[in-house]
């Protein structure tokens, strides 16, 4: 990667239904999607994002971000169920990543899977705990649908978005009924 095209991020953060969303793509895909992306949220992620992939960081809507953005906006109007996006996975690693992308492909629109069952799909039943601590790295949530993930017994679990936001995600997918606000 040593052509500047390449090791290039280029970034821009977008309105949703549940708040800013900074996005995040290299040559290869998307790479990073963050809640909640106003003032110094999204400084300390661009920050680690330059760490993280050794990459310059140019601000930009268009080009890479294009498509992911014309994407989530399908998406949260109720038109899109399955984003279909390049996806750049370098961010995550080893047994994050293997249950990531078991996520990715493996959980559709309006289901949900528990931590335990995403565990045992991987090969490492009994692993629940580890499942729930791949799904709190998840550098590209909603799209890499990490809200789909719940208890066995039926509780929400954690979300890195925070609850509330797993709740919307969950009710735009008719999984939830609506939240009342």
């Amino acid at each position: 990667m040593n052509d500047f095209g390449q090791s290039r991020v280029e970034w821009t953060v977008v309105s949703s239904d549940i708040g800013p969303l900074l996005l995040a793509a290299t040559g290869h895909g998307l790479v990073n999607v963050v809640f909640h992306a106003d003032g110094p949220v999204r400084e300390k992620a661009l920050g680690q994002l330059g760490d993280r992939l050794g990459a310059g960081l140019v601000e930009s809507a268009a080009g890479r971000l294009a498509e992911p953005i014309r994407a989530l906006t399908a998406y949260f109007a109720g038109e899109l169920r399955e984003f279909g996006l390049p996806l750049d996975w370098s961010l995550c690693a080893g047994f994050n990543r293997q249950v990531l992308r078991e996520l990715a492909g493996g959980v559709p629109y309006g289901t949900v899977a528990g931590y335990g069952d995403l565990a045992e799909r991987v090969g490492s039943p009994g692993a629940a705990q580890a499942v729930g601590a791949a799904m709190g790295a998840n550098p590209l949530p909603v799209v890499v649908p990490c809200h789909r993930v719940v208890e066995s017994d039926g509780g929400l679990g954690g979300f890195g978005g925070g609850l509330e936001t797993k709740r919307r995600l969950l009710a735009l997918e008719g999984v939830l009924p609506e939240p009342l606000f």
